[in-house]
C-alpha cells in the first residue's frame, strides 16, 4: 500500500458533471422579495415627488400601487387568521396604515407598507437559504460510486443504487459514497463534517467509514451496510429540518401581549363611544371621546419599547463581529441558562499545530535540528499533521535539505532520503511495536507521555535509529478558558463540551478550560440527544458550534451560535446568531448585551405604561384635549424610542464585555 513519489502522477482536475451544483434561492425567485421591492421602488418615486410639490395625482396613485403590492399578502394572511378568530399583527398593521391614509398622512402609511414587507421578505429568505443549506449537505456524497462485481469488474453506479452487502472502491482522494465497512487496504479519511475530529483518522480492515467523507492517499474497498437513504449524512439532513419544524414558533414577548392588548383596546374603544351614547351623550363628543381614547390607548409606545431596545443591540453586537438574525434571537439569547460547546473550531483553531519537540539523541541534536530533519522528510506529504510539521519550521526559519525517495504508508507514516540518511516520520505504535533497544524504548516512552496529555505523537529516526519524538496539537483559542468562566458565571451552570474527538484529548482540553462535563465520541445524534438531555430538565440551552456535525444540534437548541471563519455553510445557515471574526469572547458579551436590552424593554414598557395609564384616566374622567392626546401619545413613543436607542453605544458594548468576562 505504499506509493512512491515518483511514480506517482500529478493528479489532474476531472470534470464531475453528475455532483449537483450547491442550490441557492436567488432573492428575486421569492415572491414575497419580489413584491417588497415592488413597493420600495414604486415608494422611492412617489416620494421625491411629493416632497417637490408635485400635484397629488402624480404621486398619489404610485402610493396607492406600493399599499396594494406591499400590503396585499400581509392583508390576506391578516383576514386568513381572522377567519380563525385571532387578531393577527399582519392586519393591524395594514389597518394602522390605512388609517394613517385615511386622516391624509399617505407617506407615513406607505413607509410603514415598504417597512413590514421587506420584514417579510428577509424572514422568506433566511428560510429558504436554510433549507438550501440543508439540500446542500447532500452533495458531500459522491453522485457515482466504484462497484466491484462477484468476478473483480468494476461498474460505476449512481451512490443512490448501492445496496447493503455491495463491494465498493474508493480510490486515493475520493469521497466515500456510502456508510460501511473496511474490508482491505490502508488509509487515512478525513471524516471532519461527521465526527468534527481534526485530524484525519486511520482506517484498516473492520474500522467504520461513512458517506461524504474524505479519503487519503491509500485505497480501500468497503463493504456497504447502510441504504443512502439511512447514511449518517441524510439523518443529519432530516434532523435538522425535523428540529427546524419542531421548535416551537417563537414570538417576541411583547408581540404576545399585543394581540390581546389589541383586542382589549377595540372592544374599549367601542364601549367609550357606545356608552355615553346610550345615557344620552351627544354623538360628535361621544365620538371625539372615542377617538381620543383609542390614540391614547393604541400600543404604539409598547410595541416601540421592545424593538428599539433589540435592534439597537443587534446593531451594536453587529460592529463587533456577532451577526444576530432578528429580534427574536436577541431576547432569546438573555434567556440561556446552559451552555453547551463544540471542541475542534470552536474552543480550539481546528488547525493541528507542533506543541512539543523532544530530541533524544543526545546534546548534538537540538530542537530545531530535529524539527529541520522531520519537515524535510515531511515536505513532499499533503497530510495534514506534515503540514503541521513544515509549517513548524518555517516560522522558525530553519532551511531544509532536499528529500528523495519520498515513500508515504497510509495510516503509519513518511520515509525519505534526507542528506544521505534514511529519515521516517510515523506513528509510535507502528514504528516502534516490538522494539525493545534503549533509544526505542525512550522514545515510546515520550510518545506515551505525550499522548496522554492529549498530543499526537510522532516519532523521527534516522536510519532505523529514533533521534525524537514530536507532539502535535489542535491549539487551544487564547480566549477560550476565559469564555468558558464567563459563561458560567451568566448562567451559573458550567458548559458540556460535546465533541466527536476522542475521549482522551476531550478530557484533556476540558480540564485545560474549566469543563467537568466532557462527551467524546458523539455523532451528531448522539449531540441533539445530550442537548434535549438538559432541555428536558428545564433548562434553555445555548449551543456553540461551527461543523456540519454541530448543526442538528444548533437548530435543536433553544439558541445556536456558530463560529463564522471555518463554519460549514450548514451551521452558518442553521445557527440563530454567528461570531464572524471568530473571538469566542464575544459570546458571554453578546447574552450580556441580550440581558442589558431586556431591562431596557422593563425600563421601556413601565414609561409606556404610566403614560397610557395617565391619558387613559385623563380622558375617562375629565376631558382630554385631542391634540394634548396625540401630544402625550407621541411624547412617550419617543422618549421609548431614544432610551432604546442607548444600546447603540459603544459604552453598551464595553459594558456589556465587562459584564461577560
Amino acid at each position: 500500500m505504499s506509493s512512491t513519489l515518483i511514480e506517482r502522477p500529478a493528479p489532474t482536475a476531472v470534470p464531475r458533471p453528475d455532483v449537483a451544483p450547491r442550490r441557492r434561492t436567488r432573492v428575486l425567485a421569492l415572491p414575497e422579495a419580489r413584491w417588497a421591492a415592488a413597493a420600495t421602488v414604486l415608494f422611492l418615486i412617489a416620494l421625491p415627488l411629493q416632497l417637490t410639490g408635485a400635484p397629488a395625482w402624480a404621486w398619489g396613485p404610485l402610493y396607492a400601487l406600493a399599499y396594494a403590492t406591499g400590503g396585499w399578502e400581509p392583508a390576506w394572511a391578516g383576514l386568513q387568521a381572522l377567519r380563525e378568530k385571532t387578531l393577527d399583527v399582519d392586519l393591524l398593521m395594514i389597518v394602522a396604515a390605512l388609517g394613517a391614509a385615511t386622516v391624509g398622512q399617505v407617506m407615513d402609511g406607505a413607509l410603514l407598507i415598504v417597512i413590514f414587507a421587506t420584514s417579510g421578505a428577509l424572514e422568506a429568505l433566511a428560510t429558504a437559504r436554510t433549507a438550501d443549506s440543508v439540500r446542500g449537505l447532500l452533495d458531500l456524497a459522491p453522485a457515482t460510486a466504484t462497484r466491484l462485481l462477484a468476478d473483480g469488474t468494476e461498474e460505476t453506479v449512481p451512490t443512490e443504487a448501492l445496496s447493503v452487502g455491495d463491494t465498493v472502491l474508493i480510490r486515493p482522494g475520493e469521497r466515500i459514497g456510502a456508510d460501511g465497512r473496511v474490508l482491505d487496504g490502508a488509509s487515512e479519511v478525513d471524516q471532519a463534517t461527521i465526527t468534527g475530529e481534526p485530524l484525519p483518522a486511520p482506517k484498516e480492515p473492520g474500522d467504520e467509514v461513512f458517506a461524504g467523507t474524505l479519503n487519503g492517499t491509500g485505497a480501500l474497498r468497503i463493504a456497504v451496510e447502510r441504504d443512502a437513504s439511512d447514511s449518517v449524512i441524510a439523518r443529519i439532513v432530516r434532523m435538522v429540518e425535523e428540529a427546524s419544524g419542531t421548535k416551537a414558533p417563537t414570538q417576541l414577548f411583547i408581540e404576545k401581549v399585543e394581540q390581546r392588548y389589541s383586542i382589549g383596546m377595540v372592544l374599549a374603544t367601542l364601549a367609550v363611544f357606545a356608552v355615553p351614547l346610550a345615557v344620552g351623550a351627544a354623538f360628535t363628543d361621544s365620538l371625539l371621546r372615542a377617538m381620543t381614547f383609542m390614540i391614547v390607548a393604541s400600543p404604539c409606545a409598547v410595541v416601540l419599547a421592545t424593538m428599539p431596545p433589540l435592534l439597537s443591540a443587534i446593531a451594536n453586537a453587529g460592529r463587533h463581529g456577532v451577526l444576530v438574525k432578528s429580534a427574536v434571537v436577541m431576547e432569546r439569547l438573555g434567556q440561556v441558562d446552559a451552555v453547551a460547546l463544540d471542541k475542534t473550531g470552536t474552543l480550539t483553531e481546528g488547525t493541528p499545530r507542533v506543541t512539543d519537540l523532544r530530541p533524544l539523541a543526545g546534546p548534538d541534536l537540538t530542537e530545531d535540528g530535529l524539527l529541520a530533519l522531520a519537515a524535510a522528510a515531511e515536505h513532499p506529504s499533503e497530510h495534514p499533521l506534515a503540514r503541521a510539521v513544515v509549517d513548524a519550521a518555517r516560522a522558525r526559519g530553519l532551511a531544509l535539505a532536499a528529500a528523495e525517495d519520498f515513500t508515504s504508508v497510509p495510516g503509519i507514516g513518511v520515509s525519505a532520503t534526507v542528506d544521505g540518511r534514511v529519515i521516517a516520520v510515523a506513528a509510535p505504535a507502528r514504528l516502534l511495536d516490538g522494539r525493545e533497544d534503549t533509544a526505542s524504548v525512550r522514545a515510546a516512552a515520550v510518545a506515551a507521555e505525550l499522548e496522554e496529555s492529549g498530543r499526537t505523537a510522532v516519532v523521527v529516526e534516522a536510519d532505523g535509529v529514533p533521534l525524537g519524538v514530536l507532539g502535535i496539537a489542535d491549539r487551544l483559542r487564547p480566549d477560550a478558558a476565559g469564555t468558558v468562566a464567563a459563561l458560567t458565571a451568566l448562567t451559573g451552570t458550567a458548559p458540556m463540551l460535546l465533541t466527536g474527538d476522542n475521549p482522551r484529548a476531550a478530557a484533556h482540553l476540558g480540564a485545560e478550560v474549566g469543563i467537568a462535563d466532557v462527551r467524546a465520541g458523539l455523532l451528531p445524534q448522539d449531540k441533539v440527544a445530550a442537548v434535549k438531555e438538559r432541555e428536558r430538565a428545564g433548562r434553555k440551552v445555548l449551543v456553540i458550534g461551527d461543523g456540519v456535525n454541530d448543526a442538528p444540534a444548533l437548530a435543536a437548541a433553544h439558541t445556536g451560535v456558530a463560529m463564522g471563519r471555518a463554519g460549514s455553510d450548514l451551521a452558518l445557515e442553521t445557527a440563530d446568531a454567528v461570531v464572524v471574526r471568530d473571538e469566542l469572547a464575544t459570546v458571554p458579551a453578546v447574552v450580556a448585551l441580550s440581558r442589558r436590552a431586556r431591562s431596557f424593554v422593563v425600563q421601556n414598557l413601565v414609561i409606556a405604561g404610566v403614560f397610557i395609564s395617565v391619558l387613559v384616566v385623563w380622558d375617562l374622567v375629565a376631558t382630554l384635549p385631542l391634540p394634548l392626546g396625540v401630544l402625550g401619545h407621541e411624547g412617550s413613543t419617543v422618549i421609548v424610542g431614544l432610551n432604546g436607542l442607548r444600546l447603540l453605544r459603544e459604552a453598551a458594548w464595553t459594558r456589556a464585555r465587562a459584564d461577560g468576562s
